[in-house]
């Protein structure tokens, strides 16, 4: 295993000398579409190159021990090397393991900012509600992990909450952990316009999408048009006076995006084909998840953005994963945007789905 794993890591060592020179070199500066893959797969590397370096030094010191332990006659020495090899033994597996893992290629998608998009299903207002409770979910989970959240469209509810809701999360590898929240979420509990105490059953449908790269796909301006039109909804004077919304319609694939949260027409502008970007780099990215959805059961969300991922039971104060079977009896603090238990636990299970994969 020892000897496997090394040659293993020996190989990615190479590999990331190699980049580490390419990315010096002002050939490889000067052409940014290569130079942004390469320092995408040196940071990759990185984690790996680090993990050998540990990794031969704890089996190099383990063997220095055993040494030692066989051929010294000091007793001193003797004892120190003992002390060595019972502190250090157990950490060869839980590593082994963990290089398995970072062995094996991950989605190239984790590392991207993500769009996310909510939407009210069934159930009327109390959907709109809900669908506005799961955009504060994730606003003060984001926050909690120092990440950016930017609305670039809503639609309002006739009762609060949001018909739907589209926006931006910019930080650290935040599309490799909301992935998992795609998917449909289902509430049961009284909604505010029930007179008679009725438990009622709402749903909302939330997408997360990787945010595409400015490289990842290129738009030819024949292929867009572009609508200007007034905004509507919060924002002051410049509501229904200024032509400062955006709507973008792809001509070949039909798609439409819109943009309306800025004042100024070019900022709406730019966020807008941002989106368009990852909306069309992600019919492409589509076709993947419908590869290995079949084989991981925490990936059904997103390789089936139709599946109920979730159930949120508010006389019970419960909520429930259906895809690992996790129930959680904190609701309020869920809701509150404390859902990192419940994205861990679905990591877990997906690194070990992918484990067995690599092992069979």
């Amino acid at each position: 295993m020892a000897q496997s794993l090394l040659e293993k890591l020996e190989i990615v060592k190479i590999r990331f000398t190699e980049v580490q020179e390419q990315i010096t070199d002002p050939a490889v500066i000067a052409d940014m579409k290569r130079f942004v893959k390469l320092n995408k797969e040196y940071r990759d590397l990185e984690k790996l190159s680090n993990k050998y370096d540990e990794y031969k030094a704890l089996l190099e010191g383990l063997e220095e021990a055993r040494e030692i332990l066989a051929d010294e006659t000091d007793r001193d020495l003797r004892e120190m090397a003992k002390m060595e090899i019972d502190e250090n033994e157990g950490k060869v597996e839980p590593m082994e393991e963990e290089i398995k893992l970072l062995l094996i290629p991950s989605d190239p998608q984790d590392s991207k900012n993500a769009v996310v998009e909510i939407r009210g299903g069934a159930g009327g207002d109390e959907a709109s509600i809900f669908a506005g409770d799961l955009y504060r979910m994730y606003a003060k989970y984001c926050e909690s992990k120092g990440w950016k959240v930017e609305v670039t469209n809503s639609n309002e509810g006739t009762s609060g909450g949001f018909k739907e809701i589209v926006f931006n999360v910019t930080g650290d590898g935040v599309y490799g952990i909301l992935k998992y929240e795609s998917g449909v979420h289902r509430v049961q509990r009284v909604p505010q316009t029930e007179t008679q105490g009725r438990v009622h059953t709402s749903a909302a449908s939330v997408a997360v999408l990787p945010e595409a790269d400015e490289f990842d796909i290129e738009l030819r301006n024949e292929d867009i048009r572009r609508d200007e039109y007034c905004s509507s909804g919060p924002g002051g004077q410049s509501v229904n006076t200024t032509y400062s919304a955006i709507r973008l319609t792809h001509i070949p694939s039909g798609i439409v995006v819109t943009c309306q949260d800025q004042k100024s027409k070019l900022k709406n502008l730019d966020k807008a084909m941002a989106e368009l970007r990852t909306r069309l780099y992600n019919l492409e990215y589509q076709k993947y998840l419908d590869e290995i959805s079949a084989k991981r059961k925490t990936m059904v969300s997103t390789g089936d953005r139709s599946a109920k991922i979730r159930t949120y039971n508010y006389p019970q104060g419960r909520v429930t994963d259906h895809r690992i079977n996790l129930t959680l009896y904190n609701l309020n603090a869920i809701i509150d945007g404390d859902i990192q238990e419940i994205i861990d636990k679905l990591i877990v299970e997906e690194n070990a789905s992918r484990l067995q994969e690599s092992e069979l």
